[in-house]
């Protein structure tokens, strides 16, 4: 069943908004930060012999208060989506769409976002964490922790816990199985890496 196209209308309304946001947060965010950079630390955006634009990158005070940004937009347009767009029935889920969110926020800014499973079965290979840093993501969030991060390879690696609902829990654990209040509660992870100094 495709989605009907006043709600897929609604949908990529709320979605551009929410990603409007999202790209003129980060933009003021530049703004800011570049008047208050040093001018000797400036580096060009463009290169004229036509190689690749080296990528931006901030401090890493600049980075976390980036990451917080990025995990509210992204948690918020998820909830926004789940609210009032998913059906039982309907061809795209509120999280595979996000993935298209994150490709145009990655694309715009070099914030770049991923899911992870953490304590519920993955609902795509691409979903299962990968070894190092997001094993042990993985593992802090299955703890209890609401947040795990690492600086590594000239990137802030920033996770936090995205609770999952009845609405997921029915395909992430099997179907219409629900939680009871006695298991622990179920969590995927949210990944954002920013590149930094």
């Amino acid at each position: 069943m495709r989605m009907s196209s006043p709600r897929k209308s609604r949908w990529f309304t709320v979605a551009g908004l929410c990603f409007v946001c999202g790209v003129a947060w980060f933009s003021a965010a530049d703004a800011f930060h570049a008047q208050a950079a040093d001018p000797a630390e400036a580096k060009p955006t463009a290169k004229a012999d036509g190689k690749p634009v080296e990528t931006p990158r901030v401090t890493l005070a600049v980075a976390r208060e980036r990451a917080e940004m990025a995990h509210l937009i992204y948690a918020s347009t998820l909830e926004i989506i789940h609210r009032y767009y998913f059906r039982k029935g309907q061809a795209v889920l509120p999280a595979r769409a996000m993935e298209e969110v994150f490709a145009e926020v990655a694309e715009q800014s070099k914030v770049e976002g991923r899911w992870i499973s953490v304590n519920t079965r993955p609902m795509s290979v691409h979903h299962e964490p990968r070894a190092g840093f997001e094993k042990q993501a993985a593992t802090a969030l299955a703890g209890g922790q609401e947040k795990f991060e690492l600086v590594e390879a000239g990137h802030l690696r920033s996770v936090r816990a995205i609770p999952l609902g009845e609405g997921c829990l029915s395909c992430h654990t099997g179907m219409f199985r629900g939680q009871s209040k006695s298991q622990t509660p179920r969590v995927a992870g949210l990944i954002i890496s920013i590149p930094i100094k």
